[in-house]
């Protein structure tokens, strides 16, 4: 199987999950195999979110969406044109998938394919519907695939590399027991917006999203906010009020109950609206439902303090004040050459 061949399964893929956005569902009469595949899939949704309470409908179609538009051709031509697919002696690569968002692993799966490698997959049980069946989807639209697709949820064997995400505590346990193997192993990483008081409402309505979306539970979702000394909150919570609805998501609720008071009898100072709580603290993980701020005196210290620290971020959200910085509203949007923790996925299966 050649490359072309990869990418036109992947966009036949895409088109398929085309079907599904954050509008609804609309069946394509031009999709293969829809007769097979479309119900099914709509199934695969439901029992999703009855795995998994965090698995909203609206959360899980989002990533769908943006799956769809991510593996449109020009995405991935643009994404593999910088590599070298010739020299690939195919391995088998297993990759241990976190559970926090819809289809997390899904970006791990899609590189191990595309660079013609065999993939082993030990999903979470947090989030183990949705692969599986569009895994079963790109064997039908290129046959090829069969036999290079395996789930496991067994230990692991028989494998020559493996890719690994989860916790700072589960990251110890992956590097001792995978250190004679070529290894990925992602840790906890949080996001970050940089405000300076000049944010349009636009741009703070965008970082809403950033804040919200996935309940806050992903990796790219901003916990920590950066303000200058004086910052006036009132604009910001202004900002967050059209997402008040998620305060009836019931996991949402007890998050914010339980913590809420955490804070009262513990007496820290916090601000909330009734939905959102936002706490001083220098950390960078808060807990669902809050957001942690602090202040700084000068850009230029904070940009140094970011950048010590940045095997700890993931994302930073901000307008002209970072190099590398993602706009307000785009974090939970990355294109394929956007790679967790800024290793390049590709190239460490290439060299394999």
């Amino acid at each position: 199987m050649n490359l072309e061949q990869r990418i036109n399964a992947f966009v036949k893929l895409g088109e398929f999950l085309s079907q599904f956005t954050t509008e609804g569902y609309s069946k394509k009469d031009t999709i293969p195999h829809n007769e097979l595949f479309f119900d099914g899939f709509k199934h695969q949704i439901k029992i999703s979110e009855e795995q998994n309470g965090w698995f909203t409908e609206s959360n899980v179609l989002f990533a769908l969406e943006g799956w769809s538009k991510s593996l449109e051709i020009e995405n991935i031509k643009e994404w593999v044109k910088n590599y070298n697919f010739n020299t690939v002696n195919p391995k088998k690569i297993a990759i241990i998938m976190a559970g926090n968002i819809p289809l997390v692993g899904f970006h791990d799966f899609l590189s191990v394919l595309m660079s013609g490698h065999d993939v082993l997959v030990k999903q979470s049980s947090n989030d183990k519907s949705l692969l599986p069946f569009l895994a079963k989807y790109i064997e039908y639209v290129e046959p090829d695939f069969k036999g290079k697709i395996s789930f496991t949820e067994e230990k692991l064997n028989n494998f020559d590399a493996v890719i690994a995400t989860g916790s700072d505590n589960t990251a110890r346990y992956f590097e001792y027991y995978f250190k004679d193997k070529p290894s990925i192993i992602r840790k906890n990483r949080n996001s970050v917006a940089i405000l300076t008081g000049n944010e349009t409402e636009e741009q703070l309505d965008s970082l809403s999203e950033d804040i919200f979306r996935y309940y806050g539970l992903g990796c790219r979702s901003v916990s920590k906010l950066f303000v200058p000394k004086g910052y006036d909150f009132d604009k910001f919570f202004k900002a967050m009020y059209k997402w008040n609805p998620i305060i009836n998501q019931a996991k949402y609720a007890n998050n914010y109950d339980y913590n809420k008071a955490v804070y009262l009898m513990s007496e820290f100072d916090m601000l909330e609206n009734g939905f959102l709580m936002i706490k001083e603290d220098k950390s960078y993980a808060s807990p669902i439902a809050t957001v942690f701020y602090e202040y700084y005196d000068s850009i230029d210290t904070l940009k140094e303090t970011l950048t010590e620290d940045s095997d700890k971020i993931q994302c930073i959200v901000s307008d002209g004040v970072f190099e590398s910085e993602i706009a307000f509203g785009n974090t939970q949007k990355p294109n394929l050459w956007d790679y967790a923790d800024n290793v390049d996925t590709i190239e460490f299966l290439l060299k394999i």
